[in-house]
């Protein structure tokens, strides 16, 4: 961002963010906003229970949402859950926006407010009443905390263990071999592995919800290894002349996403702020 004007439009480094947010601030009636939560729009907190959005998102939100063509939240939670831990329900100018919880496989709408979903996955029942065991049994027990995902996912945090980083290495492999047996994969992310079905990935929810809703243009801003498949998604569709904006929240935990964006800011706080920033210049 132009730090001498903080209300100035950020400056992309690549040529191709530069045609992104021009397509997004010219024409935003055909533009989608696709953001991750958790380090994205909320802070990353030892409990992710505790995370909440930060407290300028849903302001900045409601400015954005009725300028275009959609808002799509897209994350790893339950989307009841992100619904609540951002604060999304019932505000108004937030017409437009949808969560896509699950990786996609479950959708809120802000208009109905309801929740559509298929199925579980079985093999998710399965790792996760064989989780406790694995866990004992590899001497990583101490520390990490299992986060249930409303059925559809199952994940290990191991940021509250003594040694964080020490406990996902331990892990990584005996948790792989758990989802195998039980037909899911594992994403691995900051200092978090998940367990989930294949298939389901942030960048086949945002492309499918582009083609969807015909988006002339796409912004996805995440912060952690599961966003690198949407920015991928972005790469695709700007290969296909949908121009796009891959933005980075800012974080030194993962130099993959942040070395891949077109912009990069400094966390929420920093998102919350572009995304104000656009409202205000778009027409």
């Amino acid at each position: 961002m132009d730090s001498t004007d903080p209300h100035a439009t950020p400056t992309p480094a690549t040529q191709a963010g530069r045609e992104g947010l021009e397509a997004l601030l010219s024409r935003p009636g055909k533009a989608l906003i696709g953001l991750d939560f958790d380090g994205t729009l909320a802070p990353i907190v030892p409990d992710p229970e505790q995370a909440r959005a930060h407290p300028d998102a849903v302001p900045a939100l409601a400015a954005l949402a009725p300028k275009v063509a959609a808002v799509a939240v897209v994350t790893g939670r339950p989307a009841g859950v992100a619904v609540r831990h951002g604060g999304f329900a019932g505000v108004p100018g937030l017409e437009h926006l949808v969560v896509l919880g699950h990786y996609g496989a479950e959708r809120w709408d802000a208009v109905t407010g309801e929740v559509t979903a298929p199925a579980p996955h079985p093999g998710v029942a399965a790792v996760r009443a064989e989780l406790p065991g694995l866990l004992d049994r590899a001497g990583a027990w101490q520390g990490t905390w299992i986060e249930e995902k409303g059925g559809r996912a199952v994940a290990v945090h191991t940021r509250r263990a003594a040694d964080p980083q020490a406990a996902y290495e331990a892990l990584r492999e005996p948790l792989a071999g758990l989802a195998a047996r039980h037909g899911l994969v594992v994403e691995p992310g900051r200092l978090v592995l998940e367990l989930r079905p294949p298939g389901m990935d942030k960048g086949v929810a945002l492309s499918e919800y582009a083609r969807e809703i015909g988006a002339g243009s796409v912004l996805y801003a995440g912060d952690d290894l599961g966003d690198l498949a949407a920015f991928t998604a972005v790469d695709k569709l700007r290969s296909a002349g949908v121009p796009g904006l891959l933005v980075c929240s800012g974080s030194d935990e993962v130099t993959e996403l942040r070395d891949r964006a077109d912009l990069v800011v400094d966390g929420p706080t920093g998102l919350v702020h572009l995304l104000a920033t656009l409202a205000a210049h778009m027409h």
